[in-house]
Parts: C-alpha cells; sequence; structure tokens
C-alpha cells in the first residue's frame, strides 16, 4: 500500500503563488511517473502536469508557463509550482502516483486533495 500526503494549498490573490507539495510513503519500489490534477466544482477531473519517468514534463495548456512540476527534495515526493494564478485555477488538487511494484507492475495512487481557491 502506498500513501499520499498533499499540503501547500489554500487561499491566494490573482497574480499569485503556491507551491503545492506531495509526499508518497509505503512500498514502493520506485516511482514511474508523478502528476497532479485537479477537479473544478461542476467539471471533470483534469490533468495539470505529470513528470514521466524519462524526466520530461508535460502541462496542460490551460498552465503552460505559469505551472512548474517537479522532484521534490525528499524522496518520492513532487512540488507543483503555481505562478500567476488566476480565478480559474480554483479547484480541489490532487497528487497522482504511479508506482513501479515490481519490474512489471505498475499501481496508481491518489492523494485525498487539497484545495487551491483563488479570489481577491
Amino acid at each position: 500500500q502506498v500513501q499520499l500526503v498533499e499540503s501547500g494549498g489554500g487561499l491566494v490573490q490573482p497574480g499569485g503563488s503556491l507551491r503545492l507539495s506531495c509526499a508518497a510513503s509505503g512500498s514502493i519500489f520506485s516511482i514511474y511517473s508523478m502528476a497532479w490534477f485537479r477537479q473544478a466544482p461542476g467539471s471533470q477531473r483534469e490533468l495539470v502536469a505529470v513528470l514521466t519517468s524519462d524526466g520530461s514534463a508535460n502541462y496542460a495548456d490551460s498552465v503552460k508557463g505559469r505551472f512548474t512540476i517537479s522532484r521534490g527534495n525528499v524522496k518520492n515526493s513532487v512540488y507543483l509550482q503555481m505562478n500567476s494564478l488566476a480565478p480559474e485555477d480554483t479547484a480541489v488538487y490532487y497528487c497522482y502516483v504511479a508506482v513501479k511494484v515490481t519490474t512489471l507492475r505498475v499501481d496508481d495512487y491518489w492523494g485525498l486533495g487539497t484545495q487551491v481557491t483563488v479570489s481577491s
């Protein structure tokens, strides 16, 4: 079993910044990929940013140039640096980790989510 704990959400004004953190713990052989998703009220959950096993990062068009996903300093952790935040970024943000349980098996894990609210 793997548990994900997110932190860093909160209320910020438009144009402000937040950094979300996610730490994974449990039975982890290695991390295949890590990502951040978000879900706004009345909307489907969408991919915000993903860090793949080859080290490349991909972003939703809506956050390109503003958000940065990176590995955290703590082992099996990931950051999402969010700059130039706008009200449309308001959502619950979820950490996602694809964990290599064995060399052939990859399991998906989700955090419980952290609220980000952008409002003046």
